[in-house]
C-alpha cells in the first residue's frame, strides 16, 4: 500500500449525523459505500431494487439492510420514487442505482437507457424538493467518455460519448446532470451537483455476470476453467475502496458547502494498474494458489465489440481533493481473494471481514496479509497517470 493522504477522522466529522439518501445500496459498490457511511456515523435512507435471488450479493452477505433505512423502489418510476422519498429531508444524495454492465446493455438497451438516463433525471427531480440539500453525487462510469483509443488517460473535460448502449447511457447521464445544474441548481445557495467516474472496480462481494473477477470466482467454486475474453484489452483496474474513498472526500466537501466541487471527477488508478485482462487474470491465479482457476484465453465467439484501451487521468482529484489511490494492484487482488476465499469457505461473518478490510485501508497498512497476522507498513510514492 502507498502512503497516500487519507483522513477518515475528517470524513467522520463532516458526515457523522448527516442525513444521506443513497440509491443502489443493494449493488456491489453501493453496499460497500453503505457500510463505510454507517461506519462514519451517517444517517442513511437507502433506495434500490432487491438483488437477484439467483446469485449471492454483498448486500446479503454483509447484512446491509440492517445498517440503513432500507426501501425498495424502481428509479424509473418517478411517481413511485417520489412517494418513497417524500418523508426524507437529506443533506446529501448519492446516486448509484444503475444498470452497471456493458454486455447486458446489448440484450436490453432500452432498459439500460431507462435506468441510467431517465432514472438519473428522476433522482435529480426529487432532489429539487429537498429543502436542506447541500449536494448531489451521481456515480457514472469511466465509459462515459467518447473512447478514441488514446494511450493516455481521459480527463474530465473530454467529450462524452460511447459506441454501446451502456457507455451511451452513462454519457447521457452526465449530460442530464449538467442540464439540471444549469437549469435548476445555478443560484447561489443551491445544492452542488457533482459526478464521479471510476475505473474497472473489483473487490469482495461482486457477483455480477460477465465480469472478470466474479466469473473467476464462480469457476473456482465449480472447479471449472473460465473463458477470458479479450485478454489484451487494457482497463484501469482498482479495488472498490479506492474510488469510494474519493467519493467520501467529495461528499464531505459538499456537505460543508464547498461550491468549487461541482462538475465531473475521475477517481481512477495509477498508471501501473491499467493493465490488460490477461495480466490481471494471472495475478488472480497466483493469489488463489493451488485452488486457483484454469483459463481459456480467447473470445467465445458471441462477444459484442469492446474498446481495447481505456485509462483515466485523475489529476483533478489529486490536486484539488488530495485524493490518491492507496492500493497497489497486488494489494487489491489480495484483498479480493481473501474476501471470496472466506465466502466460498462458508464464513458467515463477511460484514466483519469487510469492516476489517476498511480498517486496514484507512490505517494505511502495507501488503494486505490475511486477518490475524502481523503487519509492517510499506510506503511508496503514487505517480500521476499522464
Amino acid at each position: 500500500m502507498r502512503d497516500a493522504r487519507f483522513d477518515e477522522g475528517r470524513l467522520s466529522r463532516a458526515l457523522a449525523g448527516r442525513r444521506i439518501l443513497l440509491t443502489g445500496h443493494t449493488g456491489f459498490k453501493g453496499g460497500w459505500l453503505a457500510l463505510w457511511l454507517r461506519r462514519l456515523g451517517a444517517d442513511i435512507t437507502a433506495v434500490a431494487l432487491l438483488p437477484s435471488d439467483r446469485e449471492p450479493s454483498f448486500f446479503e452477505a454483509a447484512g446491509v439492510a440492517d445498517l440503513v433505512d432500507h426501501r425498495v423502489c424502481d428509479i424509473r418510476d418517478e411517481a413511485a420514487f417520489l412517494r418513497t422519498v417524500e418523508d426524507c429531508d437529506p443533506q446529501l444524495v448519492i446516486h448509484l442505482a444503475a444498470q452497471a454492465l456493458v454486455r447486458p446493455s446489448y440484450a436490453a438497451p432500452v432498459e439500460t437507457l431507462q435506468t441510467n438516463v431517465i432514472g438519473t433525471a428522476v433522482v435529480l427531480e426529487a432532489a429539487r424538493r429537498f429543502a436542506q440539500l447541500k449536494g448531489v453525487i451521481v456515480v457514472t462510469s469511466d465509459k462515459c467518455y467518447e473512447n478514441r483509443g488514446w494511450p493516455w488517460g481521459y480527463r474530465e473535460t473530454d467529450r462524452m460519448g460511447g459506441s454501446d448502449p451502456y457507455s451511451v447511457s452513462k454519457g447521457c447521464a452526465e449530460l442530464v446532470v449538467e442540464a439540471y445544474r444549469r437549469s435548476f441548481f445555478r443560484e447561489p445557495g443551491s445544492p452542488v451537483l457533482a459526478t464521479v467516474r471510476a475505473g474497472n472496480v473489483f473487490g469482495g462481494g461482486d457477483w455480477a455476470t460477465d465480469r472478470l473477477v466474479p466469473d473467476i470466482v464462480r469457476a473456482v467454486e465449480a472447479g471449472k476453467p473460465v473463458q477470458i475474453r479479450n485478454p489484451n484489452s487494457v482497463r484501469p483496474w482498482q479495488h472498490v475502496l479506492d474510488p469510494l474513498a474519493g467519493y467520501l472526500m467529495l461528499a464531505a466537501g459538499l456537505v460543508e458547502g464547498d461550491r468549487g466541487l461541482e462538475g465531473g471527477w475521475n477517481f481512477g488508478p495509477d498508471c501501473e494498474a491499467a493493465v490488460d485482462v490477461g495480466t490481471l487474470a494471472g495475478l488472480l491465479e497466483t493469489a488463489w494458489g493451488p485452488r486457483g482457476p484454469k483459463f481459456l484465453f480467447g473470445d467465445a465467439g458471441d462477444s459484442p465489440p469492446e474498446a481495447r484501451v481505456l485509462r483515466l487521468d485523475s489529476t483533478k482529484a489529486r490536486t484539488l481533493l488530495g485524493w490518491r489511490p492507496r492500493l497497489t494492484l497486488e494489494d487489491a487482488v489480495a484483498l479480493t481473494v481473501e474476501w471470496y476465499s472466506a465466502a466460498l469457505d462458508g464464513n458467515r461473518r463477511l460484514r466483519a471481514l469487510s469492516e476489517r478490510q476498511i480498517d486496514r485501508y484507512v490505517l494505511g497498512i502495507g501488503q494486505m496479509r490475511p486477518m490475524g497476522t502481523s503487519f509492517d507498513p510499506v510506503f511508496g510514492v503514487a505517480a500521476a497517470c499522464a
